[in-house]
């Protein structure tokens, strides 16, 4: 039976602990697997959780570091000096596996030794909040040629792995080495490319493989837009550097990933205004970021609509906010859940839309979930007791008095 590492790196995460080791072994029938808990000089109680945790199983290891390392170094020394199962597994203290997650993606493995690393859907979850009930039955596996899955990273500039969810053959994890120290945001975006550069990649349908936690202290939330773009942009060049050789059209794929990382950064800013968060976006930085990544992003109609925002100013913006529509059909996300980024609807990229929409119509659960939040997301929006309080507002001024004494802005958020 081929057998399973897991590597759990922990800083000040041992109270999540207990839920991360219980869902490796506990709900992972069938599969030889072992954890390693890595603790990065944590100045709270997580080195003793982690002991206690050991102390009950053996298949439980623990490494306590003197002092912190980083991330990356414990990223890497769990995964390249002590893993020594056929696959490995890299999952953060604060997240979890799906029952069975481990014995699915094994099997891929090793029904296709061609197949470099496995990867499923990853359910996000609340801290705090009941966990949704993840699926768990196969409804089939792909295999992609590791080239084709790569460049079609390049061509949508996004990283579509959250982490948690992806089971690597540890021999490849080896030879292409560990985590790079340059990126210590995108890490995990360079590695699936540097993966995919050296084998296939596979794929499980209908199920959900991870559970990621989403919480206030999740690196994924503490990084700005200014800072995340410029190392999507980093790793995205050190990839198209190393494989530039093998790639189809190295040029080629380089423009599309800088065009996009330019109307991404232009989002971001015109986002701040449509949310009167200009004070806290770096907004002048991100339209210089965009311009350095392609010097014609003024052609986009996303730059105009960005002019027009700044025109109106932040104060009114975000009464005006459901009018001032971009022109741009580029990337557009649908809520799945309130606040969470669910489907990524690549327009600009119809084979991509199409992939997309084919998969979500062909499950039930997904699609109505879709369904409600895109009629919850209108009603939010555009529906006439939304939008009229917000008309209101704004010709009266925003301080202005209702007859009933309170703000116009008050009245806004009391609407039903």
């Amino acid at each position: 039976m081929t057998s399973v590492s897991v590597v759990i790196p922990c800083y000040k995460y041992g109270h999540f602990l207990e839920e991360a080791v219980t869902s490796v072994l506990d709900d992972q029938a069938g599969v030889d697997v072992r954890v390693l808990i890595i603790d990065d000089a944590s100045p709270d109680d997580s080195a003793e959780m982690a002991r206690k945790i050991a102390a009950r199983d053996p298949r439980v290891d623990v490494a306590v570091h003197a002092v912190n390392k980083g991330h990356i170094a414990t990223y890497n020394e769990g995964l390249l000096e002590w893993a020594d199962g056929d696959y490995c597994v890299l999952m953060s203290a604060d997240d979890r596996l799906t029952p069975g997650a481990l014995r699915r993606a094994r099997d891929l493995l090793d029904a296709n030794p061609s197949v470099g690393f496995v990867y499923g859907t990853a359910l996000w979850f609340w801290h705090g909040k009941p966990i949704p009930t993840a699926r768990t039955r196969v409804r089939g596996w792909s295999v992609w040629p590791g080239q084709w899955w790569l460049e079609r990273r390049l061509r949508q500039a996004e990283n579509c792995i959250t982490s948690p969810e992806v089971v690597v053959r540890t021999k490849l994890q080896r030879q292409v080495g560990g985590y790079d120290a340059r990126l210590p945001h995108t890490g995990d975006q360079e590695m699936w490319m540097r993966l995919a550069a050296n084998a296939d990649v596979g794929f499980v349908h209908g199920v959900d493989q991870a559970y990621y936690r989403v919480h206030g202290q999740n690196m994924r939330t503490a990084f700005n837009s200014l800072r995340d773009l410029g190392q999507k942009r980093l790793a995205f060049d050190m990839v198209l550097d190393r494989y530039r050789a093998s790639l189809s059209d190295p040029q080629r794929l380089s423009d599309i990933v800088h065009r996009k990382l330019s109307w991404q950064a232009l989002w971001a800013a015109a986002r701040a205004y449509d949310l009167g968060t200009t004070e806290q976006t770096p907004v002048d930085e991100l339209v210089a970021f965009a311009f350095d990544c392609w010097p014609e992003a003024d052609g986009f109609p996303l730059y105009r609509t960005l002019q027009l925002r700044q025109r109106i100013g932040p104060r009114a913006m975000p009464y005006l906010q459901p009018f001032i529509v971009s022109g741009d059909i580029g990337p557009l996300s649908e809520l799945f859940e309130e606040g969470v980024e669910g489907r990524f609807w690549a327009l600009d990229d119809p084979a991509r839309a199409a992939e997309v929409l084919i998969d979500l119509m062909d499950d039930e659960a997904d699609l109505s979930r879709a369904a409600a939040a895109a009629l919850a997301r209108f009603r939010r929006e555009f529906d006439a007791d939304v939008i009229a309080p917000r008309l209101v507002s704004f010709v009266m001024g925003a301080d202005a008095a209702t007859p009933s004494g309170h703000s116009a802005r008050g009245a806004q958020t009391s609407a039903p």
